[in-house]
């Protein structure tokens, strides 16, 4: 899943039509029936392997669950809204009561809608913060969460007056608009945006203006929301060749700087400031899996261990309204495969990062993620 599916169907509407807090009643004395919504059957490459590796993570939490039954049951959406609403239908008329999954923007929307008419919650592997809300809640990592905690740490690192690059594209205009929402509510200052039309001519076309922009504004830092197979290696090239100096002015980066792992060669990189999961809690649950299935998980895949995990935790408690919104938006939230998670009561979701840089073409944590959500600056 790309930065772009960030965007891809902002004229979505939330789900609204069962209100936050609603859900199911359950009986935790038996196996509590969980719908997982994979793509398989789609046409888009790759769909077969991700559907896999969510199902065999789904799996993988199951076996971990202390004290939960989970009954889990698997549905194929093809990657399509029509074929999504439709499982999700199906799933809950064989007495699902809970949804995991779809991936899609698309089709989360059009499974919540489903599920909503029969008072189900759905968990979706999508991070489009357009489609949650009501019965939605998305558990795909937020430009809005990465930008929260980067603009707070930058803050208190007395590097909190920034100015903002962005791609012209939806994936860059929706990152400025996180960061800006971020710094609103951490105390950093935005003290300049520049845009750059998303092309090799684009970039540097946009140079002089970061330049004179950066200087004329006394920024501290650059807040990049450009990806490493979009324009980062090329601004973080051409920046430093323009005055724009690493070493004065910080670089920020609302994306992982070390995918791919040749990334951390570009010499523009060095230094800069990104956000990323626990780094810990990521390497045990990627060698469980490669030692359990005999390769790596889908960079997603992840997310179906969190979503069995949040319910298993929710359903050992033994309480019947333990799928319900108010409950699955519990504020000490979860542990999941990259640290601590929680849903947020408007569909969205608060992970626990970590702050790192690259020295010498290697990452370096330099500031932990939190192991709980008290005082972790949330």
């Amino acid at each position: 899943m790309t930065a772009a599916t960030v965007v891809s169907t902002l004229a979505l509407a939330a789900c609204d039509t069962l209100p936050t807090g609603g859900g199911p009643s359950i009986n935790t004395t038996k196996p509590v029936p969980v719908a997982l919504l994979v793509p398989r059957g789609s046409a888009q490459s790759g769909d077969a392997l991700l559907a896999k590796s969510l199902e065999n993570a789904a799996r993988m939490a199951i076996a971990d669950l202390n004290g939960a039954q989970i009954d889990l049951r698997i549905y194929d959406t093809a990657g399509t809204p029509q074929q999504a609403a439709t499982a999700a239908t199906t799933a809950i008329n064989d007495g699902a009561r809970i949804i995991l999954g779809p991936v899609y923007a698309e089709a989360a929307n059009a499974a919540g809608l489903v599920a909503a008419q029969r008072n189900v919650n759905v968990l979706a592997f999508s991070n489009n913060t357009a489609i949650a809300g009501g019965n939605v809640f998305i558990l795909g990592p937020t430009f809005d969460n990465t930008a929260r905690r980067l603009t707070s740490y930058a803050t208190r690192q007395g590097k909190g007056n920034m100015v903002i690059v962005s791609g012209s594209d939806p994936a860059g205009q929706a990152g400025r608009v996180a960061i800006e929402r971020a710094a609103a509510g951490t105390g950093a200052n935005i003290n300049g945006a520049v845009s750059y039309e998303l092309s090799q001519q684009g970039v540097i076309n946009a140079i002089p203006t970061i330049r004179s922009t950066v200087a004329s504004s006394g920024a501290q830092s650059v807040f990049l929301t450009a990806n490493t197979a979009g324009a980062l290696p090329l601004l973080t090239q051409l920046m430093p060749e323009a005055g724009v100096d690493p070493a004065a002015t910080q670089y920020i980066g609302l994306t992982r700087w070390d995918i791919p792992a040749q990334t951390l060669a570009l010499p523009g990189v060095q230094g800069g400031w990104f956000a990323m999961p626990d780094t810990n809690r990521s390497q045990q649950f990627r060698s469980r899996y490669q030692a359990s299935y005999g390769a790596a998980p889908h960079p997603i895949g992840g997310l179906a261990y969190d979503g069995i995990a949040a319910i298993g935790a929710l359903v050992s408690a033994g309480k019947s309204d333990a799928l319900t919104g108010a409950a699955l938006t519990r504020g000490n939230g979860f542990q999941g495969t990259g640290g601590i998670f929680r849903l947020r009561p408007d569909g969205t979701n608060e992970r626990g990062l970590a702050v790192a840089t690259i020295q010498e073409q290697k990452v370096v944590v330099i500031d932990p993620a939190p192991s709980s959500f008290a005082g972790a600056g949330f």
